[in-house]
């Protein structure tokens, strides 16, 4: 379950609540919502199964056009997304990019730090408001 650069929190609530948190949290926080996938429906359309499985891609310019400015190609991995899943034994998780595994990836400049570090912060308190009650 573990991938490079992945941070993986366990929710305290099933896919639904912990996405419809998720979604209320970024909005709270002023960040923009560009897109919520649901996986799940787009299986169930061409006839497969697919246990819950939603990413919300959301945003701040302020946050992620310094890193831009820094390597363009961080753009690829921006704007933010989380992805909210169900495994196998029921348990809902919600994932996201760790911004450090972006900065190394995209050999960011240490202009980027400050932006890196709130971002960072922003990711960790979304999440907890997510998948704690």
């Amino acid at each position: 379950m573990a991938a490079p650069g992945l941070t993986t929190i366990r929710s305290s609530f099933g896919p639904q609540d912990t996405m419809n948190r998720l979604e209320a949290a970024v909005k709270a926080k002023g960040m923009t919502v560009f897109a919520r996938i649901d996986h799940a429906a787009g299986a169930t359309a061409v006839g497969m199964a697919l246990r819950p499985t939603e990413v919300l891609l959301f945003g701040n310019a302020k946050g992620g056009t310094p890193l831009m400015q820094s390597a363009q190609t961080v753009g690829i991995d921006l704007p933010l997304k989380a992805l909210v899943w169900q495994d196998a034994s029921g348990t809902t998780w919600l994932s996201y990019n760790d911004p450090d595994w972006l900065a190394t990836r995209h050999e960011l400049g240490g202009e980027t730090e400050a932006a890196l570090g709130m971002m960072t912060g922003a990711l960790a308190a979304l999440a907890k408001a997510a998948t704690t009650g």
